[in-house]
């Protein structure tokens, strides 16, 4: 999980939905894309296994404004928030869990 966007902070008025106590996973997704079912697979269960984790989906299609702030290119593509909605880590293509577990483990310190 790369760089990019790092420094960024979202709000929850942004995302359209409260931010994590701890730390938010936000996934960029599209109405075809194979790879981000999965990709939602992962990432629901790596928050479920941390408290204050939440996990946001938004159609990259419905939220051109924040795909072109944040230079979202392609889908998925995962930004995890700490708990002030800052970006510290951001990821493109099907995550391993363990990167994402690494990442979230990254938001909550």
């Amino acid at each position: 999980m790369g760089g990019g966007a790092v420094g960024e902070v979202l709000s929850a008025a942004e995302l359209g939905e409260p931010l994590g106590e701890r730390a938010t996973v936000v996934q960029f997704s599209s109405a075809f894309c194979q790879p981000c079912r999965a990709t939602r697979r992962v990432v629901a269960e790596v928050a479920g296994m941390v408290d204050g984790v939440r996990q946001v989906e938004l159609d990259a299609e419905a939220n051109l404004g924040l795909v072109r702030r944040l230079n979202v290119l392609r889908t998925p593509t995962l930004l995890v928030l700490d708990a002030e909605g800052a970006v510290v880590r951001r990821a493109a293509g099907l995550p391993r869990k363990a990167d994402v577990i690494a990442a979230i483990g990254e938001a909550v310190r």
